[in-house]
C-alpha cells in the first residue's frame, strides 16, 4: 500500500475543530466557501501551513514572509497586518483548545468573483 497525505491517522481533535472564514468561527460541518470564491474558481490566493509545537507557532515570521510575499507577487493585497493576522491563528487556536502537534493552514484569497474570469480586478 502506498502510504500518504489519506492515510493521515485519525485526530479526533479535527471533528469538531472550529475553523475561521471571513472573520468568523464555525463548526466544522458549517464552514463553507462560495464556489464563486476567487481561490476555489480559478486558484487565486496565497497560503501557508505550520506547526504549533508546545505553544509555539514554528517558524512564523519565515511563513509570513513567504505569505506577503507570495501575494505581492500576485499583486494581492493580504487585507490584514501581519500582526492581525497573528491574532487570527492565535484566535483559531485558542478557540480550539490547542497546544501541541498541530497543524495550522491558512488560505487568503480576494473573495467573491462576479464572474468566473481569470481577471484579478
Amino acid at each position: 500500500m502506498i502510504h500518504g497525505t489519506h492515510n493521515a491517522v485519525h485526530d479526533a481533535r479535527n471533528e469538531n475543530v472550529k475553523i475561521y472564514v471571513n472573520g468568523e468561527l464555525f463548526p466544522r460541518n458549517e464552514a463553507k466557501i462560495s464556489v464563486f470564491d476567487s481561490g476555489y474558481l480559478v486558484g487565486d490566493g496565497v497560503w501557508e501551513a505550520l506547526r504549533l509545537h508546545e505553544g509555539v507557532l514554528v517558524f512564523l515570521d519565515e511563513h509570513l514572509d513567504r505569505l506577503w510575499q507570495g501575494a505581492a507577487t500576485i499583486g494581492m493585497d493580504v487585507g490584514m497586518t501581519r500582526q492581525e493576522l497573528t491574532d487570527v491563528l492565535w484566535q483559531v487556536i485558542n478557540a480550539n483548545e490547542m497546544h501541541d502537534n498541530v497543524h495550522v493552514r491558512f488560505m487568503l484569497t480576494r473573495g467573491i468573483k462576479k464572474t468566473p474570469s481569470q481577471d484579478p480586478a
